[in-house]
């Protein structure tokens, strides 16, 4: 596989990674969200101890199984810096068991403050750094340069908030601009420009939600497509065929509390998991 152009380290693209990892390991993102109410259920005190214990067992259940897990960020910073050592500490452990670490952190900002952000999650110094990272667009997509440049060149990826399942979401992203197109449809476009010519496909995803009924045109995005809301919010393995049409490989299910409910026993997590990917076999041609 072709490394990222100006790469100085010439790692491969996130893209031609996560072809690849999903190819091996079926296509499913996993989500860790040690929420207190979650913490509360596995037996776990709402703390840094707890949250490390949680942590720890999403490591042990997912790290060899899953393509890409996907820490909630916001979770751990509530613990305050207690929480984000065992963040960097989990994220370490999740990439040395082969998968793909997705931050969800959601950073979005302008100018000196996006460059710290991106710095934070994609920059090779820092322990905070992930495969991948979410970024929200809608200070405009322009304002995310500075991570999407240090993705790119730096073997990494990101993925752009387009259309969110959350019902606030759409008087913002169904709006159309002066051009005819949603807010989202512009969202998508500009990042499938960013894919253009990447093969198997670039490095910039975008999220669209799972149980949405009307989604932007992803036909020319050529890069991944991060799907949240699948499992306990509604989503289904038909609304992923539906959304992604004849680009299903393209696709990335995300699933969090329909795996995590499982626990605390690591097997039955590991187990929840296993199921899913199954059940997600024929986006990679598994069934």
């Amino acid at each position: 596989m072709s490394g990222t152009a100006g790469d100085p380290r010439g790692q491969q693209a996130f893209g031609d990674r996560l072809w690849e990892a999903t190819a091996e390991r079926g296509a499913l993102c996993v989500g860790i969200d040690p929420h207190p109410a979650l913490l509360e259920q596995w037996g776990l005190a709402d703390d840094a101890d707890g949250l490390a214990r949680f942590s720890d067992i999403c490591v042990e259940a997912f790290g060899g199984i899953a393509a890409v897990v996907k820490p909630q960020v916001a979770f751990y910073e509530a613990h305050g810096s207690a929480g984000m050592r065992v963040l960097e500490t989990t994220m370490a452990a999740l990439r040395a068991s082969g998968a793909l670490v997705l931050a969800d952190a959601k950073r979005g900002d302008i100018g000196s403050t996006m460059a710290a952000y991106a710095r934070a999650w994609l920059d090779d110094r820092s322990p905070l750094a992930a495969d991948a990272v979410t970024v929200s667009p809608y200070l405009g997509l322009g304002s995310l340069g500075p991570a999407l440049e240090l993705a790119l060149g730096s073997g990494r990826g990101a993925f752009v908030l387009a259309a969110t399942s959350n019902p606030e979401g759409a008087s913002v992203q169904r709006a159309t601009t002066p051009t005819g197109r949603t807010v989202a449809q512009g969202m998508v476009d500009e990042v499938a420009a960013l894919n253009a010519g990447a093969a198997p496909m670039g490095s910039i995803g975008v999220v669209v939600g799972a149980t949405l009924s009307e989604v932007p045109d992803l036909s020319a995005i050529n890069g991944p497509v991060l799907l949240p809301g699948v499992g306990a919010q509604g989503g289904t393995a038909a609304d992923v065929a539906r959304i992604l049409g004849p680009r299903a490989r393209l696709a990335l299910p995300a699933v969090s509390r329909d795996i995590l409910r499982s626990g605390p026993s690591v097997g039955a997590v590991r187990d929840a998991a296993l199921r899913m990917i199954e059940q997600f076999g024929f986006l990679t041609g598994d069934q």
